[in-house]
């Protein structure tokens, strides 16, 4: 038995990552005033895309929220004067709108964010915003290449700067990647060199392309020809079995010399953190080998690889230990020759000490450090508020020495934001750390504490996040005693953490962290359980029972009885199927009826929510017929044999293999050919263990091969070494293409798609498919199209928007053609809805419910399939003055032809207004006339803050603050409370109170009854919600226990908790616990006396905690309830209810089909943004930190993405005459082209030189074409720019594969298969293509 413990202590997380919070820089609370704080900024070197929108990110934090604005090359920049520029609501990110317009190489230059606040100014890296660039190939005319055979030769490729630079990779002018190995490589400057060149050089012509990523472009130059001499013609045969190619062609031999770099020496530098690249390429004849070295010491193992045939060397992230000589070595059986590279290492700057923000009490001071490092050594500046130091205003507090900057006696007021810029010739860093001037009692940070369970003898944290100005003081004390916990098993950390090196049992008990400074204090309290660990005693042994026995596996468990035990079993590391031959019961696992498949390892797992622990034993089975011998798989047929050679089937013959005492029970035949997927073995048939010789249906024009795996009890065989191959004859097909459907991804297209034939379905060479297609109901003639076996899908273009379609795609090959094939119906592309809904009719329901009556729009405005109305709606004021309302869009969706509904979610006593449209496949149509209402006022929420103090024995003193949601004209405040000792409780008074009151004294008449309050918010339309509360119980009376409705916790009676989570009020250091419980309400008075206590006591109540613990059977026990969702396209509002304290933080998880994401929160909803259009999402929301404590799960699905419609100005007069004249241009540019290439300077794509250039041909006679990265595609057939529009992309052929080494399709005659340039819809490209065109349709495109 192999036994295996895991503790999963949940608390005793790895004690570095507390220790990491020593370190990090200070967060403020939110709710303090603070100075700005850059959260987010866009990179130093920008680069756009010229097609797209451009965005340059700044958003940054503070309170006040900071106000943004911006320089450009060192001056303001005036957003507001610019109608292209805009600034995103309280962001300062910039938004460049390119759509009605404008260049963006106009607004290339240097930028910088400033955030303001009454604080001070924090401000971003200086931004350098350049657009992408893709310029032309310089024309030339090239000469033939002539060389010796075995001489070097170093092809130039030389390629148009680009920014960024382009990726160079050579082809021939027949688009076929140029084969690169030791002899003939591509240097990092993109040149093409050769060591020694052979005669089949020749047989090919060289191109250089260049592959410009930002604007999906490559350039080609016009191809080098070699004419190679040589001594001997070239005659394969009599070299064939020569050993020595170089003299038997009569090719001298050469010592190694240097290509790249020339001469003996050279020298590089290289940025520390980055990688160095050195090359060395050498000619001579043999080829060289290289080997590189470094003087005087090894290369950095780990850190180097290799490159281009081990003529480039990488050092990855170097530093100054790298400097030095490296040298490589050309070595040749004639000789060899050294290379020296002397490297140096420079720097940019890079922090040693960052400076990190400072918060200071009034009279205290403090310093902030900004020490970097670089090569040269970088210079220090320091600004304040964005302004050099030395121009600031005078502050005799501030002392500015060097690298540092110290603080004495700092003043309320003089909170500021300090930036650091370090620079050096090779870069520069710039940080911001302000400086804040609080005064602020303790806080606690962690939200009310959970009971915490550990295991016994492990270690523990428990964790106090405090804040304060003074920095606070933290102790620790257990079950309120007066000794600090420090020393000995405990171990105080200055974050606050408290480790307990080793949980013991009399560690047990409440801890409290008390944080002090000298305006107050504030404490938490965490009750800690020590649980006895998990452990099996009595585990699995390893056995041998006989096939068909009963085999007892023991797994006997000791564990804590206060955790839930779970028992499950393994076998072979994965989870145990117990089914009806076996039974799991306390003390282990029995299986009745042992047979071979039960043979493995049995693992016991038993585990608890903190705790596990394993045992593992192995079990062998026995046959019964051979008690003494173990039985195996069986071994692998041999001597395959093919008899019995037919046109459609041949005999297969094999002899068995040993057995292995267990019986063969089944013979599987698999076959392999080697036209579709050679080396892929596919199941042919089965056969019974009784027979060795078979007859194989087979199908037509396959190249068989076969093999035979035996089987038996205990397993399978290795498969038998294969047969002979036997090639049957062709046929035609005999099926067509299944799953044949049509579907529109667009609104002028239909791509037709199939299942393709396999290769035993091909039945011939030279597979096709014939597709046609006509509209439906019509009388109109097919049209068709034949393309080849390999295509799966076929696009039909120029179609009317949404209309069925009869589709047939039939199967053809060398031999013929198969059957007619069904007919299938299939719908064109759809587009946006023409027409949104009329006559729309509101009925106010209730306050937060309206009725919605709307008229149909006609079938034909639709334009595809109707998914649903949808009516957007949002609140555009609140009938109170001065009410902040937010004005974002919601949604209601109608699904279905409907002409009603109702929208829900509003608010009370507010001015909202609302539109519809028509939603189909492709997106919304059409926003209909914004209609406007009025929601009637409702009854208010609780009022907040709800507090309840008892400052002696005579008075009570309740405080509270107006609704955050009036809903309505407050009229007042009703407040009811009773007289209550024990079960026993007294008469309900009411007493009202005026709107503006928020405060009211209770003199007590019975010294000894404790009151329960109701006090509620009031409108013309009644009582709002409750805030209730009871006040504290006298130290001398016995133990309170509360009404049902309140939540089962711990609450400190000393300690004024509110919803905003403000400043903490302290009094006494008396608490009392609270236990939940029912209280059995009489009629009756209080007679009973009590002695009442000096010490002041003071109960808090959270009028929002208590009216959510009162509902909680809304939730049906979940402490998180009531999760809904409101999609868009691309986010969604997440709102849910709970029964913990209002600044408690939630994290809300949410899925998809490709990945998890999880966001956090304080406040109980959450926007979700940049969702995925038409995706299924599933969401939960649970505790941060305890992912146990979670809600049920939803799901809700995004709407599709949605598209504006652009105008057509194909019917414009200036437009058709900027055509006739561009049209006109390329007719000259064209022929301009045909008389360069009959002179040799360019060449056609394909190498029929009897055929004509088709226009796809032409578009690449230029040397450039345009490219379609698939892995830039979001969605398929479409492309998402930055400004969120959608690009439609037609061409599936791309050459970015060919630029990386990849394989091409090419068709037989050697051409390549596929369109070089992007077709776009003129309505999605016009004003985003590329300003560098590249042929004479892209030019047209430029010019439009």
């Amino acid at each position: 038995m192999v036994m295996q413990r895991y503790l999963l202590t949940y608390m005793g997380v790895v004690l570095t990552l507390y220790l990491h919070q020593f370190i990090r820089a200070i967060e403020v609370p939110r709710d303090l005033s603070q100075p700005p704080t850059i959260t987010k900024q866009s990179v130093k070197n920008y680069i756009v895309d010229p097609r797209d929108n451009i965005f340059i990110e700044c958003e940054a934090k503070g309170n006040p929220f900071p106000i943004f604005t911006w320089t450009r090359n060192g001056k303001f920049f005036n957003v507001a004067k610019d109608p292209r520029v805009s600034m995103r609501r309280r962001s300062g990110t910039l938004s460049i709108d390119f759509r009605s317009g404008g260049r963006p190489e106009d607004y290339e230059g240097e930028y910088q964010c400033f955030a303001r606040n009454d604080f001070g100014t924090a401000i971003s890296n200086k931004i350098v915003l350049q657009v992408s660039k893709s310029p032309l190939w310089p024309k030339e005319n090239l000469d033939i290449q002539e060389v010796h055979e075995g001489a070097p030769l170093i092809l130039a490729c030389n390629p148009p700067p680009g920014l960024p630079p382009p990726a160079i990779f050579w082809m021939s002018s027949s688009m076929e990647p140029i084969h690169q190995d030791k002899r003939v490589s591509q240097g990092q400057n993109g040149d093409l060199y050769f060591s020694n060149v052979m005669q089949e050089d020749a047989l090919t012509d060289y191109s250089c392309n260049a592959r410009f990523a930002f604007t999906h472009t490559i350039q080609q130059k016009n191809p080098y020809t070699l004419k190679v001499l040589t001594k001997h013609p070239h005659n394969e045969t009599s070299f064939r079995n020569h050993t020595d190619i170089y003299s038997a062609r009569g090719v001298t031999e050469r010592h190694p010399s240097f290509m790249y770099p020339t001469g003996t020496s050279s020298s590089q530098m290289v940025l520390r953190g980055e990688d160095l690249l050195l090359e060395c390429i050498a000619s001579g004849v043999p080829t060289p080998d290289i080997m590189w070295h470094k003087r005087g010491g090894e290369l950095p193992v780990g850190r180097i690889s290799y490159e281009n045939f081990k003529k480039a060397l990488r050092i990855a992230n170097v530093s100054e230990e790298d400097s030095g000589e490296y040298f490589c070595l050309a070595s040749n059986k004639v000789g060899s020759s050294r290379h020296t590279v002397s490297v140096r290492v420079k720097a940019a700057p890079y922090w040693l000490d960052e400076p990190e923000n400072l918060v200071l009490a009034p009279g205290e001071g403090g310093r902030l450090i900004c020490r970097a490092n670089g090569n040269p050594k970088p210079s220090i500046q320091w600004l304040v508020n964005g302004e050099p130091i030395e121009s600031s205003l005078p502050n005799p507090s501030r002392e500015v020495n060097g690298d540092t900057v110290m603080f004495r006696d700092a003043q309320i007021g003089s909170s500021a934001v300090y930036q650091c810029n370090a620079s050096n010739e090779h870069g520069y860093l710039l940080a911001n750390a302000f400086v804040s001037v609080l005064d602020v009692s303790p806080r606690i940070l962690a939200p009310r504490s959970q009971p915490m369970k550990v295991i016994h003898n492990n270690r523990t944290l428990l964790d106090c996040p405090f804040f304060g100005s003074p920095i606070p003081t933290t102790r620790w004390f257990k079950n309120g005693q007066g000794n600090t916990l420090d020393g000995g098993n405990y171990r105080m950390y200055e974050n606050g953490t408290l480790e307990i090196k080793m949980a013991r049992k009399e560690d047990q008990g409440t801890y409290t962290c008390v944080a002090t400074n000298i305006l107050g204090k504030a404490e938490i309290q965490v009750r800690l359980e020590v649980k006895d660990p998990t452990r099996i005693i009595t585990g699995p042994t390893d056995a041998v029972p006989k096939k068909g026995s009963t085999i007892h596996l023991s797994c006997r468990v000791k564990y804590d009885p206060t955790l839930k035990l779970t028992v499950s079993w393994l076998k072979d590391d994965s989870p145990l199927y117990i089914g009806n031959r076996m039974k799991k019961d306390e003390d282990g696992l029995t299986i009745y009826g042992v047979s071979e498949k039960d043979q493995g390892y049995y693992t016991c797992v038993a585990s608890t929510e903190l705790d596990r622990d394993t045992a593992k034993a192995h079990l062998t089975v026995l046959d019964l017929m051979t008690l003494s011998l173990l039985i195996a798989r069986p071994d692998r047929p041999r001597d395959l044999e093919l008899t019995d050679l037919a046109e459609r089937s041949v005999r297969l013959t094999w002899i068995p293999g040993d057995d292995n005492n267990s019986p063969i029970t089944d013979y599987i035949v698999e076959f392999e050919e080697d036209k579709f997927q050679p080396g892929v073995w596919h199941n042919h048939s089965r056969y019974p263990g009784s027979v060795n010789s078979a007859v194989l249906r087979l199908a037509p024009y396959v190249n068989y091969q076969f093999r035979v795996i035996a089987v038996n009890e205990v397993g399978s065989s290795y498969p038998s070494l294969p047969s002979e191959r036997y090639q049957t004859n062709g046929a035609r097909p005999e099926i067509n293409p299944t799953g044949v459907q049509g579907a529109g991804t667009s609104k002028n297209n239909m791509v037709i798609s199939w299942t393709p034939l396999n290769a035993t379905q091909a039945y011939g060479p030279k597979l096709k498919y014939i597709v046609k297609w006509r509209r439906r109901d019509t009388r109109e003639s097919w049209s068709n199209v034949t393309v080849s076996g390999d295509v799966s899908k076929y696009t039909v273009t120029q179609t009317p928007t949404y209309v069925p379609y009869e589709i047939k795609v039939q199967a053809e090959n060398e031999f013929g053609r198969a059957a007619e094939p069904d007919v299938v119906i299939g719908y064109s592309g759809e587009d946006y809805p023409k027409a949104a809904p009329t006559d729309i009719r509101l009925r106010v329901l209730n306050s937060t419910a309206i009725s919605l009556q709307w008229t149909r729009v006609y079938p034909d405005t639709i334009q595809g399939q109707l998914k649903e109305y949808r009516a957007y709606f949002w609140r555009e004021s609140s009938l109170l003055k001065n009410l902040w309302v937010s004005k974002k869009k919601q949604s209601e969706s109608f699904i279905g032809d409907r002409t009603r509904g109702i929208v829900s979610r509003l608010f009370p006593y507010s001015n909202y207004k609302l539109e519809m449209v028509v939603v189909n496949g492709r997106g919304d149509g059409p926003r209909s006339e914004i209609k406007e209402f009025t929601t009637p006022e409702g009854v208010p929420s609780a009022p907040r803050y709800f507090k309840i103090r008892q400052p002696n024995v005579d008075t009570i003193t309740l405080e509270w603050e107006h609704p955050e949601h009036p809903n309505g004209i407050l009229i007042g405040y009703t407040l009811r409370y009773q007289a209550f000792n024990g079960s026993k409780t007294g008469r309900t008074i009411v007493e009202n109170f005026s709107p503006n009151q928020t405060k009211f004294l209770l003199q007590r008449t019975d010294p000894i009854s404790r009151y329960r309050f109701d006090l509620r918010s009031r409108t013309q339309i009644g009582d709002g919600e409750p805030a209730k509360g009871e006040s504290p119980s006298s130290l001398n009376e016995g133990k309170w226990k509360p009404p049902t409705w309140w939540p089962s916790t711990t609450i400190d009676l000393t300690t004024t908790v509110t919803v905003a989570a403000t400043t903490t009020e302290t009094t006494t250091t008396t608490t009392t616990t609270t236990e939940a419980t029912t209280t059995t309400t009489e009629a009756t008075t209080t007679t009973e006396a009590t002695t009442t206590t000096e010490a002041s006591t003071i109960s808090t109540i959270v009028a929002g905690t208590i009216a959510i613990a009162a509902d909680d059977s809304a939730g049906d026990g979940k402490p998180i309830w009531d999760v809904k969702a409101s999609p868009t396209s691309n986010w969604a509002n997440i709102t849910w209810n709970h029964k913990f304290d209002p600044e408690t933080e939630f994290v809300v998880e949410y899925i998809n089909s490709n990945k998890t994401m999880k966001s956090a929160t304080d406040k109980p909803f959450m926007e979700l943004i940049n969702l995925t259009p038409g995706e299924k999402y599933i969401v939960r929301v649970f505790l941060r930190g305890n992912d146990t404590v979670t809600s049920s799960n939803i799901t809700f699905n995004t709407s599709a993405a949605y598209t504006k419609n652009q105008g057509d100005i194909a019917t414009q007069g200036w437009f058709i005459g900027l055509m006739c004249a561009i049209a006109l241009l390329v007719l000259i540019l064209l022929i301009v082209c045909f008389i360069k290439r009959s002179r040799g300077g360019k060449y056609p794509v394909r190498e029929n030189k009897d055929v004509p250039l088709d226009p796809d041909d032409q578009k690449v006679d230029n040397g450039s074409f345009d490219y379609s990265d698939e892995d830039n595609k979001p969605l398929q057939g479409s492309q998402t720019s930055l400004d969120g529009t959608i690009k439609q992309q037609e061409s599936d052929d791309s050459l970015v594969d060919y630029g990386e080494g990849g394989e091409g399709q090419f068709n037989e005659d050697g051409s390549f298969i596929g369109q070089y340039t992007v077709k776009k819809d003129k309505e999605e490209t016009e004003g985003n293509e590329s300003s560098e065109a590249t042929s004479p349709v892209n030019a047209i495109y430029s010019l439009a």
